[in-house]
């Protein structure tokens, strides 16, 4: 009977990891719901980028990285897992997909500050707070895999991702597709740490254009990494 049904809810092109309620990231197993992305092996790539970053860095006493968008909460959780001295904080606009993040964040064993708010209503990350916990004026690490799929790439869009992923994560207007970027950047510009680092998983036809937003803005040693 299970087996029918699960057979039944692939025939309708139900992600898989959506039926069995949990996906494989980094090495660590998360809960995934329709109220979070499910997450991507080219995001284990960014990961993959910020930890080998640190490799060579001397652990200071404190380090605070903030993850923007962070859905199943599977970066700031895999980055807490595998660079146990820093500080991690998440934020999200959903709620649910907040609940979903810190259940993987007990569950792996780790501890992320995680706050709820709509990241294009703020203005100075610091101000952000929850009863228990302020975020730090200032972060060595920012990193954000946010909406950037616009409407005219509708088409392109599988239906197990169009029909069964979350719309909140995924599609932004086509007039304003960088919306988040431009938002996520001037808040950098405010609490990000001198030589800080500032890492964005990106629309791939939008490259050019949000290499030159950050130029634009003053940032230094941008690299466009290809993946897979």
């Amino acid at each position: 009977e299970k087996w029918n049904v699960i057979l039944a809810q692939l025939q309708q092109e139900k992600p898989i990891q959506y039926i069995t309620g949990e996906a494989w990231f980094y090495g660590l197993q998360f809960e995934v719901n329709e109220n979070t992305l499910i997450p991507r092996p080219e995001t284990e790539e960014l990961v993959e980028w910020i930890i080998e970053s640190q490799k060579s860095k001397v652990k200071s006493q404190k380090f605070e990285i903030l993850d923007i968008g962070t859905g199943t909460g599977c970066i700031p959780i895999s980055l807490k897992a595998n660079l146990p001295h820093v500080n991690v904080s998440a934020i999200d606009v959903s709620e649910k997909a907040l609940e979903v993040a810190k259940r993987n964040a007990a569950s792996n064993k780790v501890e992320i500050n995680f706050i709820q708010t709509n990241i294009l209503e703020v203005e100075d990350l610091s101000q952000l707070q929850t009863p228990n916990f302020q975020l730090p004026t200032s972060f060595d690490i920012i990193v954000s895999n946010p909406p950037y799929v616009r409407n005219l790439e509708k088409q392109e869009i599988k239906k197990n991702v169009l029909d069964y992923e979350p719309h909140l994560a995924l599609f932004v207007e086509d007039t304003d597709a960088l919306l988040f970027y431009r938002k996520i950047a001037q808040l950098a510009l405010k609490n990000l740490a001198p030589n800080g680092l500032l890492f964005f998983e990106i629309n791939q036809y939008l490259g050019k254009e949000t290499v030159e937003l950050l130029e634009n803005l003053g940032f230094k040693n941008i690299e466009l990494k290809k993946d897979i």
